[in-house]
């Protein structure tokens, strides 16, 4: 009779646990997420986030109504008051995906302490020290380089099959924070190692959505005889600036060869199903969510699409997974110093603004080992360096 009585008793220990891990849920569907995004599914970057709430829905087994989703949240004061709004819908984590909104999850986080707040590509969250605010990126300047790759075999085989051909790509970029300037800069370095003389432009678009300006960037460059274009801006503006004048492009966030089959090379990407799983089980079980995330290659955070045989070279992917293969045993670095020059010097060391503390001054020591070390020292890009062979034109 004591062995059932303690066994029961145990029993109900153990549930009682659970309940108190759920974040102070009675039940398990008492949990709810909230995600604010910038703009909708019309946006390459936001629709990439809301593929991978759903596929961490579908993994978690979250029913529609545990899953608050807002659209089209400007960076701005409306950001908090939707925060605000999560929280009153009983949301418990609550998720923002643009550097914008950073401020006002910050004081969302401030107010109510009993909910975490994450934040997509935040630089913040290690000098807040804020319990409940936290800040996730992933080492997407792998997949920007090995997207690079991609790129650098179709312009060495488009220069072996026309000599004419100059060693001269573009470059879309929405604005020139650190963010852009590593993704553009470990694509470049990527084309870099197939061919060496590449020489890039870069064209800023002063938004990170603009359709009509994208697609005008981009038909400057092709203009200015670049060769192939990349981007790092979230429309269809310039893969279909590219289709039109028959140029190769390599995308962001998603493959765009439902509409640019003739041109569309190959995409980079973070799939964030695996943070928003995270963030959610984690909170879930009352555990603590890190203050700053990276996800890897490893982790499945950094992802390209399919290769378009149609339009890359021959052997594409099969080159790619031998560089990912190196990345990933750590035998080659993105940012290895011996693969570029600043001003026709190698850098031995450089202090990057890591605490972002508002005064644009370097603090943290980044180049050890013979390489940049991008995305360790916080998750968000402070890879802002320009090196040469890359032009920034505005």
């Amino acid at each position: 009779m004591f062995k059932k009585l303690l066994a029961l008793c145990l029993a109900v220990m153990m549930v009682a646990g659970l309940c108190v891990g759920l974040a102070g849920c009675k039940k398990a569907d008492d949990f709810k997420i909230g995600v604010i995004l910038l703009h909708d599914e019309l946006s390459t970057y936001d629709n990439n986030f809301i593929n991978a709430v759903k596929e961490a829905q579908k993994a978690l087994k979250l029913s529609d109504d545990q899953v608050i989703i807002r659209k089209n949240i400007p960076e701005s004061n409306k950001c908090y008051e939707t925060a605000k709004e999560l929280v009153a819908e009983g949301c418990k984590v609550i998720f923002a995906d643009s550097f914008g909104h950073e401020t006002y999850m910050i004081k969302a986080a401030k107010e109510f302490k009993d909910v975490q707040f994450c934040h997509a590509t935040g630089t913040k969250a290690h000098t807040e020290k804020l319990d409940n605010y936290h800040n996730a990126f992933a080492s997407i300047y792998e997949g920007r380089f090995l997207a690079g790759i991609a790129a650098g075999l179709k312009l060495k085989e488009m220069m072996t099959a026309d000599p004419s051909v100059v060693a001269h790509i573009g470059y879309v970029g929405a604005y020139p924070y650190a963010e852009v300037v590593s993704g553009y800069t470990s694509f470049y370095l990527g084309v870099k190692e197939i061919v060496p003389e590449v020489t890039m432009d870069v064209q800023f678009t002063g938004s990170w959505y603009d359709e009509i300006e994208e697609k005008n960037a981009a038909k400057a460059l092709i203009a200015k005889g670049c060769v192939l274009i990349s981007q790092h801006a979230d429309s269809m503006g310039a893969p279909s600036a590219c289709e039109e004048a028959k140029v190769p492009n390599v995308s962001y966030n998603g493959a765009t060869l439902p509409a640019c089959e003739n041109t569309f090379i190959v995409a980079s990407r973070i799939d964030w199903a695996p943070y928003v799983e995270y963030i959610c089980r984690q909170t879930m079980d009352g555990k603590p969510i890190d203050t700053d995330w990276t996800g890897t290659l490893g982790t499945g955070s950094v992802k390209l699409t399919d290769v378009n045989t149609k339009a890359a070279a021959a052997d594409t992917q099969k080159i790619i997974d031998e560089y990912k293969a190196k990345l990933d045993n750590g035998t080659i670095h993105v940012f290895d110093t011996k693969k570029f020059t600043v001003e026709g010097k190698e850098l031995t060391t450089y202090l990057a603004d890591v605490d972002d503390m508002g005064d644009y001054k370097g603090e943290t020591e980044v180049i050890k080992d013979g390489y940049f070390h991008e995305s360790e020292y916080r998750s968000a890009p402070y890879f802002d360096i320009n090196i040469d062979g890359i032009t920034k034109l505005n």
